[in-house]
């Protein structure tokens, strides 16, 4: 079974490779997971993007990690010898080293001690389609996101940037066996025909 996740912040594209992974060959082979928060039914439901505490954050985690079994004994039911994930626990690591880089919350090391003992899905490949913050700013706007939206927070420029620096800066690797990052900054087709690319060359 190869496991081949998406990351990057909203906007980048990720749903839209997702939506013609679908449509293509691999589509067929495939069993694809949608991103953490479309497994929770009500919007209230789901964490705040901005933890009020190291506390919170922990238990923001614990809450993810409950859905991610889920996605573990999904995949392994599917029998599929494909696995795409729209966002995989590296996102839920990301999310904690940036707060801790903000907000000094220091719970990162505890997330990854914790995936010890946790089931989780890890990645085979992890594509992070990256984006300039001013053009996913200029993205976002065209659709008319506002501040006012609950998750703005994770558009903020300090989030993007510490989040970013997880996936391809820090010293200590995501938890993917391997990285590579794709430039997003063009048309949302033309970075889905990429993506489509790469992830046919792995599944061969």
């Amino acid at each position: 079974m190869l496991i081949v996740a998406l990351e990057g912040p909203s906007y980048t594209g990720k749903s839209t490779a997702i939506r013609h992974l679908r449509r293509t060959a691999l589509g067929a082979r495939a069993f694809v997971s949608d991103c953490y928060v479309k497994h929770i039914a009500y919007r209230d439901d789901i964490p705040p993007a901005r933890a009020s505490s190291a506390a919170a954050q922990l238990d923001a985690f614990e809450r993810f990690m409950e859905i991610e079994a889920t996605r573990v004994a999904e995949v392994t039911v599917s029998g599929r010898p494909l696995v795409i994930l729209d966002r995989s626990v590296d996102t839920l690591l990301a999310h904690a080293y940036a707060l801790d880089a903000l907000f000094g919350y220091g719970v990162h090391h505890q997330l990854r001690h914790r995936l010890q003992v946790l089931p989780f899905l890890r990645p085979d490949h992890t594509l992070y389609l990256d984006v300039p913050a001013e053009a996913l700013h200029l993205r976002r706007k065209a659709v008319g996101h506002t501040a006012a939206e609950s998750d703005y927070f994770l558009h903020e420029p300090d989030f993007l940037g510490h989040a970013h620096d997880y996936f391809v800066h820090t010293a200590r690797q995501p938890v993917t066996r391997e990285l590579t990052v794709l430039a997003a900054d063009t048309g949302p087709d033309d970075v889905a025909q990429a993506v489509e690319a790469l992830v046919s060359f792995w599944a061969r």
